[in-house]
């Protein structure tokens, strides 16, 4: 168990053994079944321990709060470098292979998943003209089709991938 846990445990544990004591409590009230009184002191003490049981949980869930925020910060940060990354890399092997314009714009397009018909309304030409600029690039990246043409990126990601430990 890491160096928090213990704490958290005793915490976790005051609280259910207080929580448990006033439902009980409650329960046996409701019903009326006779419940023979505890000494004051031990409910106060119960109370107490109750109290700081709740103001510990709520310090502590705070706390855990913020480090998912900063942990989720830091994750979107890293998504945002991949992604930049990416687009990088695209933006590369399309210079590389020398497309116009146009076929960037197709080629992103067929990357990101859409139909021929889809990247022709999207950019408002016939899909006659999106074949013939798919099969251009196509040619030009040296690959047969849309899955050799994402595998290229896929390959190129994972080998600058970091390797895991």
């Amino acid at each position: 168990m890491t160096r928090l846990s213990w704490p958290l445990a005793l915490v976790f544990v005051v609280q259910l053994f207080c929580a448990f004591f006033f439902v009980a409590e409650i329960l046996l009230a409701v019903f009326g079944v006779p419940l023979a009184p505890i000494p004051w002191l031990y409910h106060e003490l119960i109370e107490i321990g109750a109290a700081i049981g709740l103001m510990l949980g709520v310090v502590i869930g705070a706390l855990f709060w913020r480090a998912a925020l900063r942990r989720t910060r830091i994750v979107e940060a890293a998504l945002r470098a991949a992604s930049g990354a990416f687009m990088d890399l695209v933006n590369e092997r399309f210079d590389e292979w020398g497309l116009t314009p146009a076929e960037r714009d197709v080629a992103l397009f067929a990357l990101k998943g859409f139909s021929l018909a889809e990247i022709a309304d999207l950019r408002e030409t016939s899909p006659g003209t999106v074949k013939a600029q798919t099969n251009a690039i196509y040619r030009k990246a040296g690959v047969s089709g849309r899955p050799q043409l994402l595998s290229l990126f896929v390959e190129d990601l994972m080998a600058e991938a970091p390797v895991a430990s």
